[in-house]
């Protein structure tokens, strides 16, 4: 029978045979290039008996309107299950500035939840015991900031931060290359990385400093190619920044986590992880030679595709997060946003959150994909395509290496255009009809019904403002400033700005307020143009 292609392919381009078999795998070890699962090279699994042993965190990103409204969706999601928090900020929090600034007008609230000061922190985890869960906090130009407001609620409660578990994503490479918020050039937002590795790596064991991030790479429209390459050499430029500053690899290295996106090609997404691990482990040993084997195991978060998701018939993103959240646990992730269906037309609602959270519990206890490690090991298919995704990123290596490395390759624009391209040559395939979108570009339908969506109101910006105003006019504005002009100093001199940020904090310094004072001192940026 013909073929309904003349050529088939995966999502990234890598051409796929008809039939796989062991000539597929010639010239590859499986005693090198798999081993068992928690043993080196980890391709099966940084962990012996992984999910035998404990499901994956199912953490959901949340956040919208006040940090009491975000408060209470906290509350929900951990009273039906979920086992870890995920915290998502507003732009005016992302990019730095605070709620009365006239930039934030019209924004405050509606993409994540209005953090302006420590006030507002200690509402957001008002009622929730910060050592009992996990959090994550997906935030990368002013992280420092908003981290040192957390660590602030903990000890202001009495709880040592020692105690404190969570992830900080503070990934700025992956701003320059395809999210764009970033607040100072590219060499002191390093420095301020770095603190933040050597503050967790002396005070804080259980906290992941930095979460080296590929999903909004893969979301700006890369490979699962460029996303796996990118994302791991911007870890090693990480790894060698804090190396450089002095600091022994395996003091650091076991706390740095990563987070990537799962789309929809099932068996390429599933390979990626194992890819990742694998190389992730090969290249941190023969650049760093840790002593530790958990300086080189590659531990992660995965988050479904937000880009793969459709506003026409939005009951169909539940099929595909299902589809990308069983990849991830196939691939062996150690934690699992699953996006909700209603996310291209608005913030979830509270039944949209649970039906995702659902989702992952179904997974975990009914589906029977847990009861063995690397269910996929051994496929030939599956190992041919974690074989050519480990080639195709390091060809990417060989060249960022040759440029002198991702900061100088992010200054000529190099990863950016990669990713240019690569959306652009997905999205001529699907005006082309080589990919169907269902609902979309096939099975379309001329009525779309509405679904129930979260809608903001403005009352979150006025109340956001009123809180602001009532700080300002309360706090000791002398104690404040004499803690933001110490913090400047600390910066300037190049010593840890951990302890400094926290003091400010205390004193009641907004987020605006100390980015402000710290662009004085660090300088900002601007991209290179890409054409």
């Amino acid at each position: 029978m013909q073929e309904r292609k003349p050529r088939f392919t995966s999502l990234s381009g890598l051409d796929i045979n008809r039939v796989y078999t062991g000539d597929d795998l010639k010239g590859r070890s499986p005693d090198d290039d798999l081993g068992m699962p928690g043993e080196f090279p980890y391709t099966r699994g940084v962990y012996p008996t992984m999910y035998r042993g404990r499901h994956w965190t199912m953490r959901q990103f949340a956040g919208f309107g006040s940090a009491e409204d975000t408060n209470r969706r906290f509350k929900y999601l951990l009273q039906h299950g979920q086992t870890g928090l995920s915290v998502a900020f507003d732009m005016p929090t992302l990019m730095g500035i605070d709620a009365d600034d006239l930039r934030a007008h019209g924004e405050i609230g509606h993409c994540g939840v209005a953090i302006s000061s420590l006030d507002d922190m200690e509402r957001l985890f008002d009622g929730i015991p910060l050592d009992e869960v996990t959090t994550s906090m997906t935030i990368n130009g002013p992280a420092v900031v908003i981290f040192a407001m957390y660590l602030a609620v903990a000890e202001n409660r009495g709880i040592s931060v020692e105690r404190l578990g969570g992830t900080l994503q503070h990934d700025i490479l992956k701003e320059y290359i395809a999210q764009k918020e970033w607040l100072f050039p590219p060499e002191p937002s390093l420095n301020l990385i770095v603190d933040t590795i050597g503050y967790c790596a002396e005070h804080m064991p259980k906290w992941h400093p930095v979460s080296i991030s590929g999903y909004h790479i893969r979301e700006a429209g890369a490979t699962a190619v460029q996303e796996l390459a990118f994302t791991l050499y911007n870890g090693l430029t990480y790894v060698e920044a804090a190396v450089k500053a002095g600091l022994p690899v395996d003091y650091f290295a076991p706390q740095l986590s990563f987070f990537f996106n799962v789309h929809n090609d099932f068996f390429e997404e599933a390979a990626k992880f194992r890819a990742a691990r694998r190389v992730w482990a090969r290249e941190m040993t023969r650049r760093f030679h840790p002593s530790d084997p958990r300086s080189v195991q590659l531990r992660c978060h995965a988050q479904t595709a937000g880009c793969s998701l459709t506003a026409q018939q939005p009951m169909n993103n539940v099929v595909r997060t299902t589809i990308q959240a069983l990849a991830a646990v196939l691939g062996g992730t150690q934690s699992l946003h699953t996006n909700s269906m209603d996310e291209t037309l608005a913030l979830p609602t509270e039944d949209a959150a649970k039906l995702a959270l659902r989702t992952q519990q179904i997974i975990a206890q009914e589906s029977g994909v847990t009861n063995s490690v690397d269910p996929l090991g051994g496929s030939y298919y599956v190992e041919a395509l974690t074989n050519r995704l480990e080639e195709a990123a390091l060809e990417y290596f060989h060249k960022l290496d040759g440029m002198g490395g991702m900061v100088k390759a992010i200054e000529k624009g190099f990863p950016q255009r990669e990713i240019l391209d690569a959306s652009q040559r997905y999205q001529r395939d699907i005006e082309r009809k080589d990919r169907i979108i269902v609902g979309v570009t096939d099975y379309s339908e001329p009525e779309q019904r509405p679904i129930p969506t979260l809608k903001v109101g403005q009352e979150v910006e006025q109340q956001q403002l009123a809180h602001l105003s009532d700080l300002r006019k309360t706090r000791d504005a002398f104690r404040m400033a004499g803690t933001v002009e110490e913090l400047q100093e600390a910066a300037a001199c190049g010593e840890n700005v951990m302890p400094y940020l926290i003091e400010a904090v205390k004193a009641k310094a907004t987020l605006g307020e100390i980015c402000t004072a710290m662009k004085e001192v660090l300088g900002t940026y601007r991209e290179p143009v890409v054409l």
